[in-house]
């Protein structure tokens, strides 16, 4: 418990004190209103938030410049084959070489939440990669399984009540579906564990269906959510990058090193250039990222399995994961603080949202997760465990996956971040992260769901 309360105050207290204070920030307006301006407070975080730090920068979000028919050089970019769009009032123009604003939101979001999903990477490819990874054999198939319900079931009611919600509602909220498949792994897991006691059957399941929604989301984010036009081209910039680094600073001081047991060559790639190729090909990789159109966030992904790494992890919330010396560990290790305080700055600049922006898709996200999680993890784990055979960890019933999906449902950090990429800053943006935010029921629901379901406890 005391390795859960650690990873807590060290990736998820900040984020809840930044969050808290956006919430209060954005709505100072019902609280000290300013005379004559009624948004006053709003329009004064959003401005913070929105805060240029370079204009015309070589990274930062993109503006492409608009050239309109009137502009002498329309009608020889059309000559050219550039693609004529129209305005909604018949004004025909073309897309023209644009230029990158580097904001504060893009510098956190963009930039730093890399090291985030780094992170989150890294005990993905522990889990499938190594020998006893814990998304290997057997044992992971019904959490396999259950989750691909965890998915699924949010995305079939988030879409299923904004069709009801008719067809205006849902074109402007269908492409938040991917909200409530997330599942923040350190909050759930101390929750699971409140719920279930340490030695529970169901607190392994809970954590492997965990990493394995992580491993989802980091898919749904590259494919499904883009950051601008598509340049896949630059990928091989990102892929170079990985490959480069892999042989030169991985596979070749070992290759020199075969049937040597001081292992001279890796001794010093180790010991004089220690992370900073990675480091290099991390930043190469994320400009191809950006560049590709892909969200920058996801942009050091390919470089986490280049990383030596040790023949074997513990787990995320084992006591013995802080003592491997391996350069991938020492790396995340060194990561750990810098990432706290990222983590702080994602919640203060995405979290402030007015309460008068709560909207349909504030219910939708929340029914997502509370009906589509728990419904779709019983019904597929179900499938997975009877029909299928694959049978489900010795100690656990049926019926405590109805109480996972409910402690599963608590999205937080991920349905934050996937909000604010899903949609335009906005009315339904805000709602959307509302509904994020309001996630965290699902720890009563579960507490209440465990209770009703005579969950036996099991500390040991």
């Amino acid at each position: 418990m005391y390795r859960v309360w650690n990873f807590l105050t060290n990736y998820s207290l900040l984020l809840i004190f930044g969050a808290l204070i956006a919430l209060v920030w954005a709505n100072l307006d019902l609280i000290a209103p300013v005379a004559g301006d009624p948004h006053y407070w709003a329009d004064a975080y959003h401005n913070f938030v929105e805060f240029v730090i370079w204009d015309h920068a070589p990274i930062g979000h993109y503006h492409a410049a608009h050239i309109a028919a009137t502009d002498p050089t329309f009608a020889e970019m059309v000559a050219a084959g550039a693609e004529v769009h129209t305005e909604a009032d018949g004004t025909q123009f073309v897309y023209g070489e644009g230029h990158r604003t580097l904001t504060l939101h893009y510098l956190v979001n963009d930039l730093l939440m890399a090291f985030f999903f780094a992170i989150a990477a890294k005990e993905v490819w522990e889990a499938v990669a190594l020998e006893n990874g814990s998304l290997r054999g057997k044992k992971a198939a019904t959490p396999l399984f259950a989750t691909a319900g965890g998915m699924f079931g949010p995305i079939a009611v988030y879409l299923g009540l904004a069709a009801v919600m008719g067809s205006e509602t849902y074109s402007a909220v269908a492409n938040g579906w991917a909200i409530p498949t997330a599942t923040d792994i350190a909050f759930s897991y101390l929750i699971g564990r409140l719920v279930f006691g340490a030695g529970h059957p169901a607190v392994r399941f809970l954590l492997l269906l965990a990493i394995a929604d992580d491993a989802a989301g980091l898919i749904i984010l590259a494919v499904f959510y883009p950051s601008g036009e598509l340049a896949p081209v630059w990928l091989l910039l990102s892929l170079g990058a990985a490959v480069a680094v892999f042989l030169l600073a991985n596979w070749l001081p070992r290759k020199l090193d075969r049937g040597n047991q001081d292992r001279p060559n890796s001794t010093w790639v180790r010991k004089y250039l220690s992370f900073w190729p990675y480091l290099l090909a991390a930043a190469a990789s994320w400009y191809g990222f950006m560049m590709s159109g892909l969200h920058p966030a996801l942009g050091l992904l390919p470089i986490v399995p280049t990383i030596p790494h040790a023949d074997r992890a513990f787990g995320i919330f084992s006591e013995a994961e802080q003592y491997l010396t391996d350069l991938l560990n020492m790396i995340e290790h060194a990561l750990k603080h810098p990432v706290e305080i990222v983590l702080f700055f994602f919640g203060l600049f995405n979290a402030g949202v007015e309460f008068s922006s709560i909207g349909p898709a504030t219910w939708l996200v929340l029914a997502g997760l509370l009906i589509g999680k728990p419904v779709g993890i019983l019904l597929f784990g179900w499938v997975a465990a009877k029909p299928l055979k694959l049978g489900i960890p010795q100690g656990m019933r049926i019926i405590d996956l109805v109480v996972i999906g409910f402690v599963a449902a608590i999205g937080f950090t991920v349905s934050l971040f996937v909000a604010s990429v899903a949609f335009q800053a906005g009315a339904v943006q805000d709602a959307a992260k509302m509904g994020a935010l309001f996630s965290f029921a699902a720890a009563l629901v579960a507490i209440l769901a465990g209770k009703l379901f005579r969950v036996e406890k099991q500390n040991f």
